[in-house]
């Protein structure tokens, strides 16, 4: 090749990397095209009400639970350009269910895949079920009932990752009164399992304290008793490829990882899937973790008021911290992808609701939406 040749190739595929690493004083920061990525969190909005996870579709429709913490009218909202909220997907079905079962009875779990589905998991419903909603023909896909054997009662089925690759759903089960555990749905079916039930990696670890604000976040029983918050499996994600999944404990700092073949197979028992769950990381005590196509993930660290990093060679730093005079950060819940370079999170000072405060509700107005840039693109859904 000639040198000018070799000049134009080099030229072009410079141009043609998406994304890349610059110095600007001393600071390092990403360019994605023509942008700039600096290291800063973008208010997408102010709220009200409390949100709990979020969901960016396609088309960029921000959809949100509102966290049933805070006793919504509403259990899940999008967000529309001039910053108002309306029920999603219409007040019927954001709304307590009906004679007919229509409505949903308390959200968390949202997701968006990339056709335009919106996955709504009901965790107060009985029994308990997933509501997917067609935002490109604003219709109801299907309804998913999730029975007593694979959702018993006393558990809290929380955050959900879609694997569409493998036709199946994976519910993160914190556990409520019951023991934590995986509950993996068959899409084609509508066929559910629940695993892992009590095992070593959906439960919170001893040493893993939650303490907000300098406060240590404890928990009212019906009886009046007071107790430590102790939370199991709830961070949950798979990358885009399908080929690990990630979860922990929100009281853990321990990030695992296991390939979706293995959960989804059947013949293995227990101790041998066990043997093919393998710790990737460590990581903070933690409500939610998105990913995006290199592999970083991001991690709410709800001790800290921060967005977390974790590289893929495996190691936790701080990202984001919460802005200095500002609640921005105050409990980060949920982190999800959209296609727009941005990584969304949900911010809703939960350790200041009644449940996690005692029975006193210190939360004051807004609670946030959030955006930042992520290191690489990223897939919807994740």
């Amino acid at each position: 090749m000639k040198s000018g040749s070799r000049n134009t190739f080099l030229f072009l595929c410079f141009a043609l990397t998406l994304t890349f690493m610059v110095i600007i004083g001393g600071h390092t920061v990403y360019a994605h095209g023509d942008e700039i990525l600096n290291h800063r969190l973008h208010v997408v909005a102010k709220l009200d009400q409390a949100p709990g996870n979020i969901a960016v579709t396609k088309d960029k429709r921000i959809i949100f639970s509102q966290h049933q913490f805070y006793d919504p009218e509403y259990r899940v909202v999008e967000l529309k350009e001039d910053g108002t909220v309306v029920p999603f997907p219409n007040k019927e079905w954001a709304s307590a269910p009906d004679e007919n079962g229509i409505g949903m009875q308390a959200v968390l779990g949202i997701r968006a895949d990339m056709n335009g589905i919106v996955w709504m998991l009901d965790n107060g419903s009985d029994p308990k079920k997933i509501v997917a909603w067609d935002t490109t023909k604003n219709a109801l896909h299907r309804v998913i009932t999730l029975d007593s054997e694979v959702a018993p009662p006393g558990s809290f089925p929380n955050d959900l990752a879609i694997d569409l690759n493998n036709g199946v759903i994976y519910i993160a089960d914190v556990g409520g009164t019951g023991l934590p555990a995986l509950i993996i749905v068959d899409l084609n079916s509508g066929k559910a399992r629940r695993i892992l039930e009590g095992t070593p990696p959906v439960m919170p670890e001893d040493d893993a304290e939650m303490v907000v604000d300098g406060k240590a976040v404890r928990l009212k029983g019906e009886d009046g008793e007071i107790k430590v918050a102790r939370i199991g499996i709830n961070p949950i994600t798979i990358d885009p490829q399908s080929d690990f999944v990630y979860f922990g404990a929100m009281h853990g700092h321990t990030l695992y990882r296991v390939q979706p073949r293995y959960l989804l197979d059947q013949l293995l028992d227990e101790k041998a899937l066990l043997e093919r769950i393998k710790v990737f990381a460590k990581k903070p005590v933690s409500d939610g973790i998105s990913i995006d196509n290199a592999g970083n993930i991001y991690v709410t660290d709800v001790s800290e008021n921060a967005i977390g990093l974790i590289r893929p060679r495996g190691t936790y730093e701080i990202f984001y911290e919460q802005p200095e005079g500002t609640n921005m950060l105050s409990w980060p819940d949920a982190i999800t992808a959209g296609p727009d370079f941005f990584m969304y999170a949900s911010v809703n000072q939960l350790h200041r609701s009644p449940p996690l405060n005692l029975g006193e509700d210190d939360s004051r107005m807004p609670y946030y939406i959030v955006k930042f840039h992520a290191l690489a693109p990223a897939t919807v859904g994740r």
